[in-house]
């Protein structure tokens, strides 16, 4: 007739963890039925990462014959209830167990404890308040603000007036009544036989509802409840009993008949079928294992200065489904210890590790016992007392604080930033200025010092130089299919052509003041037919190089979430980083032997000479490359596509600045300088 403990238990784990108490005390009374319920709660403790700081064993009874012994008992009991870091205790026992519990009152208020008062207790449905004989004059302040587990009841309709009208008939040999009413109300019925007159005698007009909770309860208890269904239930099996044994009979019987033959045990599969609603409109059922259907109430016990105390419900504890637990809690309803001041009272063996730590285990210690530390890098907790730190996803990166993971930015270098927008402003405003010196050349192409030094390769430098400015700005932007394909071809291929302009004209330079030595039959070298030579065979080599890149390694966008912790770069995926270098090398061989060459006819006269200006401009040019190597490695995201952009633009500007300026100047600065005679006279 009471719901199976199971759900008790259960209860008990759901209230510690509702308010996170995960360092306990525990109170058992030290009988079989308390080591049961140790061994049972010890394993739903573990399971659900809750620790028993200690477990005390009370008596079952006091020795009074030994006084030593029960002075140790409290003692023991005093120092586990004021330890410290403990705030929350479970009791499991009886009424005895209760009254060693009060008996710390005489202790607390010796020593003026106030900590003693300031814990929380959780008591099973089993344990009750009683007060008799000297036990009455026992405070219960230590139970201020207790949460009891009791065995589910509701009020009955009439059974406060029926309590209120309830009186002992001592003098027709009512034992119970006679001497429970002389207990709860510390008097006594006069014997007619005695003539002595009794000082304090009870009178039958003293009133239960006077007395202290403690005493007696005016209000439905669930044992109380259980028997009010009991007897119901009894009384439906009965009838159905009879209904049965009638019909199979075909004649009703006496029931006195019936009820003497009648034995306990025929009456349990009518039990277990019956179900009814009682007085109190609730459903009274019983379930398959022939346990009533129900649960546990959460109860708040609120002390008063009279002794008294009432029982407010609080949660609801009950079997909702198989396997499924119902746990109803009204936390504003508790009325707390005054230790606390309404805030929740915290039960830990130490601190909690807050979100951005990882619990450490302390040997030698239990589990709920331990150290927080940081996460590790790149790692986080987000959560109160975390075993493990974990990462974030690819795509975000761990706060400051180690706590939360935040979106990584999608970076890459775009032209309405600073630095693109300075990047592009730059690189055009070197392609309009390369234009510009095309369109001086092109309009003073009949002039001696155009027409020197071949006049298509000036054109083709030109015009090579002029896009190779504008190639950079294929690596401005979000990188595409098509641009990751195009940048870095078109800048090798177009750069190899400007290069190899530059071979072609050093080495025109060289043959010629070597064809003007007397008996020299090198004289037919030179022309546009060796121009051609040297341009096409050194751009179509490269080209070849491109294409197979293309082929075999094609490049393609990605997203690089690794290389900065804060940023997603999303970048070209080159494909092949030899073939990436091998355009690299292929362009440096170009230009060291440009340089090369210039340099040995650098000192040749100045008039038709331009070596010593392609000098500088590939030395300039080889100085740029070689330190973009080392750069480009160890930059990330934007800053390698602004280190090639910036390469790309001020080797193309170091050529155009060297090669044309002078040419330039003379063009439009002196044009009087700009004429046969007087370029023969400074060869001269």
């Amino acid at each position: 007739m009471v719901p199976n403990e199971v759900h008790q238990y259960i209860g008990i784990i759901r209230l510690l963890r509702y308010f996170g108490w995960t360092w306990i005390g525990l109170f058992i009374v030290s009988d079989d039925s308390g080591e049961h319920f140790l061994d049972f709660l010890e394993s739903l403790l573990s399971q659900n990462g809750i620790c028993s700081a200690f477990t005390e064993r009370i008596p079952q009874q006091a020795q009074l014959d030994d006084v030593g012994k029960v002075f140790d008992t409290i003692t023991r009991i005093y120092l586990s209830i004021t330890e410290k870091k403990t705030n929350v205790f479970i009791t499991y026992g009886d009424s005895i167990t209760m009254n060693w519990l009060r008996a710390l009152m005489l202790q607390a208020d010796t020593d003026n404890n106030s900590t003693l008062f300031g814990k929380v207790w959780i008591m099973m449905a089993q344990l009750d308040f009683i007060s008799t004989g000297m036990t009455r004059a026992w405070g219960f302040n230590l139970m201020q603000g207790a949460l009891s587990l009791t065995i589910h009841s509701t009020d009955i309709p009439g059974f406060k007036e029926f309590l209120q009208k309830v009186k002992p008939n001592w003098t027709q040999g009512d034992g119970f009544h006679k001497i429970f009413w002389e207990q709860v109300f510390d008097c006594f019925f006069p014997d007619p036989e005695m003539l002595m007159k009794v000082t304090e005698a009870c009178t039958s007009e003293e009133k239960l509802e006077s007395l202290p909770a403690t005493l007696f309860e005016m209000n439905m208890t669930g044992h109380s409840y259980s028997i009010y269904n009991a007897v119901y239930a009894l009384a439906h099996a009965l009838q159905a009993l009879y209904s049965v044994t009638s019909k199979h009979r075909g004649m009703p019987r006496g029931k006195s008949n019936e009820s003497q033959s009648l034995q306990p045990w025929q009456l349990h599969q009518f039990l277990q079928g019956i179900s009814f609603n009682n007085s109190a409109g609730e459903t009274v059922s019983f379930d398959d294992n022939r346990e009533i259907v129900g649960g546990f109430d959460i109860m708040n016990i609120i002390m008063f200065h009279n002794n008294s105390f009432q029982r407010v419900k609080v949660g609801h504890v009950a079997l909702k489904s198989i396997g499924e637990e119902e746990f109803i809690i009204h936390e504003d309803l508790i009325v707390w210890p005054g230790h606390f001041n309404q805030v929740v009272p915290i039960s830990l063996c130490n601190e909690h590790c807050y979100p951005g730590h990882q619990k450490k285990k302390k040997e030698g210690e239990k589990f709920c016992c331990y150290d927080c530390i940081p996460c590790p890098e790149e790692k986080i907790s987000n959560q109160t007392d975390m075993d493990d730190c974990f990462k974030c996803a690819e795509d975000q990166y761990s706060n400051e604080h180690k706590n939360k993971c935040m979106n990584k930015t999608i970076r890459f270098l775009a032209f309405e930033e600073p630095l693109g927008i300075g990047l592009a402003s730059i690189a055009v405003s070197f392609s309009l200025i390369t234009a510009l010196v095309l369109g001086v050349f092109v309009k003073n192409k009949d002039t001696p010092i155009v027409k020197a030094n071949n006049r298509d390769l000036t054109y083709g430098l030109l015009v090579s130089l002029l896009l190779c400015f504008l190639s950079s700005l294929l690596f401005l932007g979000k990188p595409s299919k098509v641009t990751c394909l195009l940048r870095q071809p078109t800048f090798g291929i177009i750069f190899s052509v400007a290069v190899s302009c530059i071979l072609a004209k050093t080495t025109l330079v060289s043959l010629a003041f070597l064809a003007t030595k007397p008996g020299s039959r090198k004289k037919k070298w030179i022309g546009k037919k060796l121009a051609r030579d040297i341009v096409l065979p050194c751009s179509l080599l490269q080209t070849s190089i491109c294409i197979l890149w293309l082929l075999s390694f094609p490049s393609f966008p990605e997203l690089d979430m690794y290389s900065l912790p804060e940023e997603s770069i999303v970048q070209c995926n080159e494909g092949s980083v030899i073939m990436f270098y091998s355009i690299l090398g292929y362009l440096g061989l170009l230009a060291i032997a440009s340089f090369a060459v210039a340099f040995q006819v650098r000192n040749l006269p100045k008039g038709f000479n331009e070596a010593k200006f392609i000098t500088f401009s590939m030395l300039i040019f080889c100085s740029v490359w070689a330190s973009f190597v080392p750069t480009h490695l160890s930059s990330k995201g934007k800053g390698m596509v602004a280190v090639e952009i910036f390469s790309i633009v001020f080797s193309s500007a170091g050529i155009l600045g060297f090669i044309f300026a002078p040419k330039c100047y003379i063009i439009v600065l002196r044009p009087d300088l700009n004429s046969r005679e007087l370029l023969i006279q400074r060869n001269r």
